[in-house]
Parts: C-alpha cells; sequence; structure tokens
C-alpha cells in the first residue's frame, strides 16, 4: 500500500532529479533498488545525470523478491561453518533455517503470511492486511476514534481498552473469525492484535466529515520498547527497518512515524536522531491525537520489538552461522542517512582501538589502566577509551565506532554499538557474565567476529556479586583480567582484521591515492 502511493513520487514527475538527494541511499543498495523498481533503473539509464549507471546495469537482490538469483547476487550469503547442536539434521536445513530466522529469509516469510482480513469490494474501500499472529498490518483508509483514549489519566503505555467495536475499522467485507484467530500472541510487544481486536467493518467512508482529522502521508505505527537502553532500543529500528522491507517501501523518508502510546507519559529517548534516517519529520506521539477521530490514507503497524522468535530480542538463532544482508544493510542505511562516514584504516599501519569504559558500579575493569598501558606500549594500535551515554550526541558515537578496528568493552547495552563496526573489524566482549548469547549472536547477525575470555583461572572477580533481589550475581560485580591473556586475545583479533579482503582493499586504496 505504502508502496504505491511512495513511488508514485519518483516515477511520476519527468523533470530533472537530483538522484543522490532525493534517493538518499548508499551507493551500494542502488543496485537492489533497481531490482525492485525496473522502471526507475530505466529513468536512470536513459538520464546522463544519473550517477548509478554501473549499479543499473548490474543485478543484485536481497532474497525476498520474486526471481531473485540465489546467493550469488546477495549482499550477503551466510556461512555455517559451524555445528548446528542438533538444531538441524543437515547443512542445508541448517543455512535455510538461519536465513529465514534471522536474514532477509524472514522478511520473505513475513511477505508470504501476509493476508487481507478486511476485503475491498468497490473504489474508495478499506483494506486490512495482516502476516501471523497480527505481528504486522498495513490499512488503507483506517478510521481510529480516539475519543476516549485519555491519556493524560493514564500511566499505562499498551492499554487494550481504547477502542470498542465500531472505533476502529473500515468500508470493507471483514473475515472477522480468520483475524481473532490470530489472537494468540496478544502481548504489548509481541503483537498487534490488542490494538485491532475490535476492528469493524463500517457503514461509510473514513474521509470527510467523518474525521476530525486526516492523515494523507503514509503513517508507521510502532511500539517501543526502552528508549535509554541502546540494544532494546535497537529492537525498536531493526524490526522497523525489516517492516519496511516487508511492505516495499526502505527508500522512502516521507512517512510520519507514530509512537502508539496510551499513556501521558514522557518517553526517553537516548538515540532519537536515528529516526531521522527513516523519516524527515519529528516523531508524534500518539496522545497528540487525543480527542479525535482520525482517518488514515496509508497505515502500517510495524514488527514489535518482542515478537516470539523475533529480530533480534527473542531470537533463536541457529548455531553454527554467521552473517546476514538484514543487519549489513540496517547498519548502511542507518550510517549513511546520518551523514556517519569512513575515515580509515589508519596510513601508518596501526590500528584503532575503541574501548567502551562503563562507568557504572558494576561490571567495571578493575585493571583497566593496565590493559590500556599494555595496549599503548605494544605500538601497534591506537587507543581510544569512550564512555558512551546521553551526554554525547548519538551520531558523534557512531562516527566514533564506525572507525573502530577492534571494539573492546564489558558486558552491556554499549556493546549493540557493534551492529556500526566496518565489516572488517572484530570485537572483544571481554566478559560475558554468564550471557553468553545476547552479543555473539548479534555479532553472528551483523558478520563481524565475537572474541570473549577464555581462561577463567586468569580472571579475577572482585565478590560473589550482589543483585537486589535474585543475591549472588555475575553482572552485579567487577573484574580484573590478566595482561598478557588479554593481548594475546587482541592479538589474534589484529590477525583477523590485516586479512580481512576489505581492510586490505581500503589499504591497498589508500596506497593508490599515494
Amino acid at each position: 500500500m505504502l508502496l504505491v502511493v511512495i513511488f508514485g513520487l519518483l516515477t511520476s514527475c519527468h523533470a530533472a532529479m537530483d538522484w543522490e538527494s532525493t534517493l538518499n541511499l548508499p551507493a551500494e543498495h542502488m543496485a537492489y533498488l533497481f531490482y525492485q523498481r525496473p522502471a526507475l533503473r530505466e529513468q536512470c539509464l536513459s538520464d546522463p545525470d544519473c550517477p548509478y549507471k554501473d549499479e543499473a546495469e548490474t543485478t543484485r537482490c536481497f532474497g525476498y523478491e520474486d526471481g531473485c538469483p540465489a546467493n550469488t547476487t546477495w549482499m550477503v550469503v551466510p556461512q555455517c561453518p559451524g555445528d548446528s547442536r542438533k538444531w538441524a539434521n543437515e547443512k542445508q536445513q541448517q543455512w535455510e533455517q538461519f536465513w529465514r530466522g534471522g536474514d532477509f529469509g524472514y522478511v520473505k516469510t513475513r511477505q508470504e503470511e501476509m493476508h487481507t482480513y478486511c476485503v475491498p469490494e468497490k473504489e474508495g474501500d478499506s483494506e486490512l492486511r495482516c502476516t501471523g499472529h497480527a505481528q504486522m498490518c498495513m490499512a488503507r483508509r483506517l478510521y481510529l476514534d480516539l475519543r476516549r483514549l485519555n491519556s493524560a489519566t493514564s500511566h499505562d503505555r499498551f492499554r487494550e481498552d481504547v477502542f470498542v467495536p465500531g472505533e476502529i475499522g473500515g468500508r470493507c467485507r471483514f473475515e472477522k473469525d480468520a483475524f481473532r484467530a490470530l489472537g494468540d500472541h496478544k502481548s504489548p510487544l509481541q503483537s498487534w492484535f490488542a490494538e485491532l481486536e475490535h476492528y469493524t467493518p463500517l457503514g461509510f467512508e473514513p474521509d470527510g466529515d467523518n474525521c476530525d482529522l486526516i492523515i494523507g502521508r503514509p503513517t508507521i505505527f510502532m511500539k517501543l520498547d526502552a528508549g535509554i537502553n541502546m540494544f532494546h532500543h535497537f529492537c525498536d529500528y531493526v524490526n522497523l527497518y525489516a517492516s519496511l522491507h516487508v511492505n516495499g517501501s526502505w527508500l522512502e523518508s516521507d512517512v510520519q512515524i507514530v509512537m502508539w502510546d496510551t499513556s501521558g507519559l514522557s518517553y526517553g529517548d537516548f538515540f532519537s536522531e536515528t529516526w531521522q534516517a527513516f523519516s524527515k519529520y519529528p516523531i508524534v506521539p500518539l496522545h497528540d491525537w487525543d480527542g479525535k477521530r482520525v482517518c488514515l490514507r496509508d497505515a502500517m503497524f510495524a514488527l514489535p520489538p518482542r515478537m516470539r522468535f523475533g529480530l533480534f530480542y527473542n531470537m533463536p538463532l541457529m548455531p553454527g552461522c554467521s552473517g546476514t544482508g538484514l543487519m549489513r544493510a540496517f547498519s548502511q542505511h542507518v550510517l549513511h542517512r546520518l551523514d556517519v562516514t569512513q575515515e580509515g584504516p589508519r596510513r601508518d599501519g596501526r590500528l584503532r582501538v575503541t574501548f567502551l569504559d562503563r562507568k557504572t558500579k558494576f561490571r567495571n575493569v578493575m585493571n583497566q589502566e593496565e590493559l590500556l598501558k599494555a595496549l599503548n606500549d605494544s605500538g601497534a594500535y591506537e587507543v581510544r577509551v569512550v564512555a558512551y551515554n546521553h551526554q554525547q550526541k548519538f551520531v558523534d558515537q557512531l562516527q566514533s565506532t564506525h572507525n573502530t578496528d577492534i571494539f573492546i568493552g564489558m558486558h552491556g547495552a554499549g556493546l549493540t554499538h557493534l551492529v556500526f563496526l566496518p565489516d572488517w573489524a572484530t570485537m572483544f566482549e571481554i566478559y560475558n557474565c554468564d550471557d553468553e548469547w545476547c552479543y555473539l549472536d548479534l555479532s553472528r547477525l551483523r558478520g563481524v567476529p565475537y572474541f570473549t575470555w577464555e581462561k577463567m583461572d586468569l580472571l579475577t572477580q572482585e565478590d560473589e556479586g550482589h543483585h537486589p533481589t535474585l543475591g549472588a550475581h555475575k553482572k552485579f560485580t567487577n573484574y580484573a583480567f590478566d595482561v598478557d591473556e588479554f593481548m594475546r586475545i587482541v592479538k589474534k583479533m589484529a590477525q583477523h582484521v590485516r586479512s580481512h579482503p576489505a581492510f586490505r582493499t581500503a589499504r591497498r586504496g589508500q596506497k593508490e591515492e599515494l
């Protein structure tokens, strides 16, 4: 639905187009866009000012498109050299489940699930289409009666009593029984069923006198996780990006994002700059529409952040595999639209090490200065110590992370920055505090090699840890690490970086410039 509206903006105008500013995508993504939009490809080939001629003549696709040639034309082909730990019976099954679970195969599965529940029968009618469990829905000509929202009196962000029958719906033939079968995952951050379960076939067109507010711009509804925690909040952003691919609208930024929050509470967002990668406009809280009947021409209810078997929270990711085009494309998309640039590698041959300093009560490195001194004394590294927090602009944090060859830090949400490392980089979670899979799996999705502490006898724990309710807990104490063992692991990481084809290509390009 959004797709029809959005690409009309690009192809209906015969005036000269500023390709780079209008499309605003990484150059590498252009071939994928042209595969999905052959008319745009022809427009580029016929326009002498189009800077993407090479991309227009190259066949590249993400993998979920109809007719997409398998593997050879994809952005990333996942590799599965490791053991599946009995999750799969053979290599092909292992690969397929990894691709379907965490890569563009996830998008393909959601597209295959999409079913129309509100069926339009004449021009101007409404439409409602949803994936399984109502995890994502797309609506056309949607009516919302928010006159009973009363958000100012509520502290519940995800109330289920906002609508009664007749207050949400559209003019169509509604498959009520089939839709009600989608309610098995009904939960605030797992599904949209609670918000849509009272969808009603209306006897009027959601337009004109029936509306206090008419929204013509494509609208994206989102239910957000914790905005002060990078790991949780980027579940929001990654699922938004995946939703845009399901909907075929991953190019567009002329959309309105609405935060579905039924309370009057404020929302703390330490990473709000990231919204600029997806919309030209400030995010709108639902309470801005409180007391109004709102009619929307096109709307999408995006994949929520904590779905069962979702991205990337609650994801049982197939063991033994790594590398996804989805996470790499997401990283490139955000970095490009926030104007984050790659400045390296260093010309003097030293590798850029970023050491994440937590500056919190727990999970600090007690001998951090020793480790930093060893890195500096080796002469092989340029060492930068960072303490990412809300006092530093997020785009500046990304600029630092993206210009990192070796990323080091203790277990914590700041390690989510690994998503934005360059392709050749490596990640060292010094100690995972027995939370083994969290950042290992995220590293596998991004395709960044993961390292962690291996020899527990060379690690010193300050005390048993003091969780406020659970007692002894490894996340609630501090640690010291053997310097020689630390340097041994970093040296392994450095060897990987220097041997990576992308790193070698970047270094060769620097030499050719000289």
